[in-house]
């Protein structure tokens, strides 16, 4: 699948975000919210859509990919996100599109709903994360650290002894450090965490890292740039509780989504975001579907994932062709 359409699009003095078109330029257009945050788009996540139906436009966040400034952390807010996304699709001339996000994505696309429903078609969400206190404490104090003892440690060891008990705070410290080993250390075992808990099935090349020190060096090194982008977003959004102004932000508006199609699938084993806030979500959302996938985790290349995902653009096909008759 090429690209028909791509560039950059200033949306404040510091940052202007990358985006891309594929697919029918005259088709459905579909939105693509990539997690982390911090992670970016590439490629791969076109094959949810069919080209032949939807208008596909991927972009990538503040910071990430291949918008510019990378990594910058100034005036890069989830609101700062939410106006991007508005300013994209003026400039695209897209008066209503469906969202598709995972992850961080799946946040993002709830946050943006609420704040512009009128805007919205429906939403495909995945792996939900509400950034709730309790989900960051579930991956990053105690709960998923039972899960992966070797790259917890690892996780650990980038810290002086004496400042792990808030590993939020600890690690913008560390990541953002004038020595620079220190960062570089750092932004390898955080992704390396995340890293570890992405597939239902332990990933062998995970257990490489944890157990061979020179190859974690190597892999500090050789993807110290990648890794330093991904982990100071990531921490930097954590860290202010993705600039919600209150804990529970998302339940709490989600009246605002009660008229919005939705389907929202969940691996069964997802080890980061744990089904029990898509149940929740669904719980507050009666007009949504949930899918609860058996023997699945948080990846979105998982086959029973791909499949699902690749369904539920097909539902969503059908809706729209009906709705135009």
């Amino acid at each position: 699948m090429t690209l028909y359409n791509s560039g950059l699009l200033q949306v404040s003095e510091q940052h202007s975000i990358y985006w891309e078109e594929s697919g029918n330029p005259k088709g459905v257009p579909v939105l693509f919210l990539h997690g982390g945050p911090g992670v970016g788009t590439n490629k791969n996540q076109r094959k949810f859509f069919d080209p032949s139906f939807y208008r596909i436009i991927l972009f990538d966040q503040r910071g990430c990919g291949k918008s510019i400034p990378p990594g910058g952390l100034e005036e890069n807010t989830t609101w700062n996100l939410v106006e991007d996304i508005n300013k994209l699709l003026a400039f695209l001339t897209v008066e209503k599109c469906l969202l598709f996000g995972g992850s961080w994505g799946s946040t993002l696309a709830l946050t943006y709903t609420i704040k512009h429903p009128e805007k919205v078609l429906g939403m495909i969400l995945r792996g939900i994360l509400l950034c709730q206190q309790e989900e960051l404490d579930w991956f990053f104090r105690e709960g998923a650290s039972q899960l992966a003892p070797e790259a917890w440690q690892i996780l650990l060891n980038a810290l002086p002894e004496d400042n792990r008990s808030d590993l939020l705070n600890a690690y913008h410290h560390a990541l953002h450090s004038s020595n620079y080993w220190e960062r570089k250390y750092a932004a390898a075992a955080w992704v390396l965490w995340e890293f570890a808990h992405l597939h239902r099935e332990p990933d062998s090349r995970v257990g490489l890292l944890t157990r061979h020190p020179m190859l974690f060096n190597l892999f500090a090194l050789l993807y110290a740039g990648q890794n330093h982008i991904q982990a100071s977003i990531e921490n930097h959004y954590f860290l202010h509780h993705a600039f919600f102004p209150t804990d529970r932000w998302i339940l709490e508006h989600s009246d605002q989504l009660k008229a919005i199609p939705t389907i929202i699938i969940q691996g069964e084993c997802d080890q980061i975001c744990p089904w029990r806030y898509a149940a929740e979500l669904h719980e507050n959302l009666p007009q949504s579907t949930f899918i609860l996938l058996s023997e699945t985790g948080h990846a979105s290349n998982e086959p029973k994932t791909i499949k699902a995902l690749v369904e539920a653009t097909e539902t969503f096909k059908s809706k729209f062709n009906s709705d135009s008759h």
